[in-house]
């Protein structure tokens, strides 16, 4: 009876342990660190590390100490939207060093498996449409549709020349954390009509929006996504800056939009945020 009592006991302190844990990860705070172009790592409330296109060492606009990839600290899981070199960036690396599986386009990481970049087990597929849930129940991370291109150009360590290989398709993120908030991180896009699906059926309150041009929206796409198709409460601007032709700037996103009741953060590589 003595062994039952305490093993009830000890049941009883982790479910309470749980629960607490449970309760913290709902009314914690989720941090957004932005680090040039569109490279984000997402802090949970429960604490969990989610790195999206970390396109670092070589970004021009990244702050120096994020150079130095350990300056991220501990990652619990990698996210790409897209198989060109600003987005893909030091991600193999990083899914490597931390042994933790990237995320991308089905057809990206059929390629980074073929080539011998990465391992299967850091590569696991899925594809546009598909909810996955690897960091346990609290945290939804759904792929999907974004207008642009997803080439892979590659290295051979043996050649030396550069190849250009299958990327599949563009994508972007819907992350949505432990508790209710949701993120979506539009990778590199172009407007198109079924970002107002998104935006009614996902209800994402925070979108990271490219905002640059040429190769993605410019800021009056962006501000006609923003307002008219996904509503959210709050816009980080991003993609734009970083090389000459991404010439579109968060004021002209800004005067773009006009009066709405989305609150845009015009911040800077190196900034963070808390929600």
């Amino acid at each position: 009876m003595g062994m039952m009592t305490r093993l009830g006991g000890a049941l009883m302190a982790a479910a309470l342990l749980l629960c607490g844990a449970s309760a913290w990860a709902q009314g914690g705070k989720t941090e957004v660190l932005w680090l040039g172009q569109s490279a984000t790592k997402i802090t949970t409330p429960g604490g969990k590390v989610i790195v999206i296109d970390p396109f670092l060492t070589q970004n021009p606009k990244t702050p120096a100490q994020y150079k130095n990839l350990d300056a991220l600290g501990k990652i619990d899981i990698i996210l790409v939207t897209h198989a060109h070199g600003d987005h893909l960036g030091d991600a193999p690396d990083l899914a490597k060093k931390h042994k933790v599986p990237l995320i991308g386009p089905a057809g990206l990481n059929q390629s980074l498996l073929t080539l011998g970049v990465l391992p299967a087990e850091l590569v696991p597929r899925m594809n546009k449409g598909g909810t996955i849930m690897p960091l346990g129940p609290g945290i939804k991370i759904t792929m999907t549709h974004a207008e642009h291109s997803s080439e892979l150009v590659w290295t051979n360590p043996e050649t030396k020349k550069m190849e250009t290989h299958v990327g599949g398709e563009p994508v972007g993120f819907i992350v949505e954390l432990e508790n209710g908030f949701k993120i979506y991180h539009m990778g590199d896009t172009g407007l198109f009509g079924d970002m107002k699906l998104i935006g009614d059926y996902y209800k994402p309150d925070l979108i990271m929006i490219p905002i640059g041009g040429h190769f993605v929206m410019d800021p009056k796409d962006a501000a006609v996504a923003t307002r008219d198709y996904l509503k959210p409460k709050y816009a980080v601007p991003f993609h734009y800056g970083t090389f000459p032709p991404l010439k579109g700037t968060p004021q002209e996103y800004m005067t773009a939009l006009g009066s709405t009741s989305t609150k845009v953060f015009p911040i800077n590589p190196g900034d963070k945020l808390e929600f």
